[in-house]
């Protein structure tokens, strides 16, 4: 009966871990935010972000699935990150007359490893000032962070890393001089 019990609780684990779980929610990056504040630009509004198919699917993770918390939509989750920069920037405003909006090419995500974990985003960012493209340009971020053996271990920091990722598409974008002058 012990012997049982054992392997049902393997087995529940197992299957535990084959569940779809949830990214936490974007954590704005102050040194991004400080990039906007001392920029030149003026307010601007987020547009709609969309996705390349395959950018937008939930993440593999060991053998579970995590899904965006905005939408499970991870082109959403990119829009809100920009939503909440700019918002601590003093830079947001849904009535001003340029927009930001995008498409997420790529969205790569790689928790499997026993010692390292990777990620990579690539995103298509438009800036449009009384509907006249201003900026259209591709920008790329990856993050490497180190991971462990076990997945109790790695899997949370992976959901965590993710955020970071994100951090560093948005100061690819924010410290680009003609994404600046293009909110002008």
């Amino acid at each position: 009966m012990r012997h049982a019990k054992i392997v049902f609780a393997f087995l529940s684990a197992i299957a535990l871990s084959a569940c779809s779980t949830v990214a936490p929610p974007y954590t704005p990056s102050m040194d991004n935010v400080q990039t906007l504040k001392n920029s030149a630009g003026s307010q601007a509004k987020v547009g709609v972000f969309t996705a390349q198919k395959k950018a937008d699917a939930p993440l593999s993770m060991r053998g579970s699935s995590l899904a965006s918390p905005y939408e499970k939509s991870y082109s959403v989750y990119v829009a809100e990150a920009l939503k909440q920069e700019l918002s601590l920037a003093n830079k947001l405003a849904p009535d001003a007359d340029i927009e930001i909006s995008g498409t997420l090419l790529q969205n790569e995500f790689d928790a499997s490893g026993f010692s390292t974990g990777t990620a990579m985003l690539e995103a298509r960012f438009i800036v449009k000032k009384a509907g006249e493209v201003r900026y259209d340009q591709v920008k790329t971020a990856s993050h490497e962070w180190p991971s462990s053996f076990a997945g109790a271990i790695a899997l949370p920091r992976a959901m965590q890393e993710y955020t970071v990722v994100v951090q560093k598409l948005l100061a690819q974008l924010y410290q680009d001089k003609d994404f600046n002058n293009s909110l002008q």
